[in-house]
């Protein structure tokens, strides 16, 4: 067990040495790693914040409502039994009546429609329910309004959801993107990964060759290739992480005045801890796997 705790802590030693040993080719071949997994975690980064961003937004005023329209006819007992049905209902977060005078007293105040009021016969408006549900996806707003609509007294239910279904379908299209730009980029670092590792078998043929007349396992020769591999791609990994951090910090500024105009408090948020250390993890996985194919492909035409 000793040994094998050695021969892996040689084998991560001559790792470091490698990339120490070339310091303008191993920073430029770090930054290339960073700057290409910053641009899917910074996307990430950008999408999450944009999500409550939205939210935010939404609570402040553009959240998305269901106006139930009562009948004509329709007395103050009904609405009083529609308005407790509201308030027991579970999918309801907020319930706010309009009684049918409300909008009268609005229009008989507007001097170019007071007139055309005072000729009615009567008080044209219903009275009405606006009501912010719990749940302000598509489907369930939808649910709702179908719902209501069976309810007695309930003459029309107005959803505007449009904005909702579109929000909700750039986010798809967002988050999408993103994922494959994550796939791309990775493929990225996996072939810089695969080169470097291709130049160092190369470099070191010599020494390869003889570890393997001395008896040397193929595990022996590979381990160091492979940290080096792991440690490229977590350093890559951790530039990518600092690019992010920057980014964020040189926004924080604009976002904060953005917000200012819809009258909500948003803190762009940098990665979160878990986003954090799966950039890393992910990172340093990629710079393995282009280890072990270059391994396997170099290492397997000079055995």
């Amino acid at each position: 067990m000793n040994a094998l705790l050695t021969q892996h802590g040689k084998a991560l030693a001559w790792s470091l040495r490698r990339l120490a040993a070339a310091p303008a080719n191993t920073l430029l071949s770090l930054l290339a790693i960073g700057i290409a997994l910053a641009l899917p975690a910074g996307g990430l980064m950008l999408l999450d914040n944009a999500l409550q961003f939205a939210r935010n937004a939404g609570s402040a005023g553009a959240t998305p409502q269901l106006s139930l329209f009562m009948a004509l006819d329709a007395d103050r007992k009904a609405a009083a039994d529609i308005a407790a049905r509201l308030k027991n209902h579970a999918g309801i977060k907020e319930t706010r009546f309009v009684p049918r005078d409300e909008p009268l007293r609005r229009m008989q105040a507007d001097a170019g429609l007071a007139e055309v009021i005072a000729a009615l016969p009567g008080n044209p408006f219903p009275d009405a329910f606006v009501v912010t549900p719990s749940d302000n996806s598509p489907a369930a707003m939808e649910q709702l309004r179908d719902e209501f609509r069976r309810w007695p007294k309930v003459e029309h239910v107005q959803l505007d959801s449009a904005w909702v279904r579109r929000l909700d379908a750039m986010l798809r299209l967002a988050r999408s993107g993103v994922a494959l730009l994550t796939g791309l980029l990775g493929l990225g670092l996996v072939a810089i990964t695969f080169t470097t590792i291709r130049l160092q078998i190369l470099t070191q043929r010599a020494e390869i060759e003889v570890s393997r007349l001395l008896g040397a396992t193929d595990s022996f020769v590979r381990r160091p290739f492979y940290y080096f591999g792991a440690l490229q791609g977590f350093a890559g990994g951790a530039i990518a992480w600092l690019i992010v951090l920057g980014i964020t910090t040189l926004l924080q500024g604009p976002v904060a005045d953005l917000a200012a105009l819809y009258n909500t408090n948003i803190v762009l948020q940098s990665l979160a801890v878990s986003e954090s250390l799966l950039l890393l993890a992910l990172a340093g996985g990629l710079g393995w796997l282009g280890a072990a194919l270059s391994l396997g492909q170099h290492l397997h035409r000079q055995a």
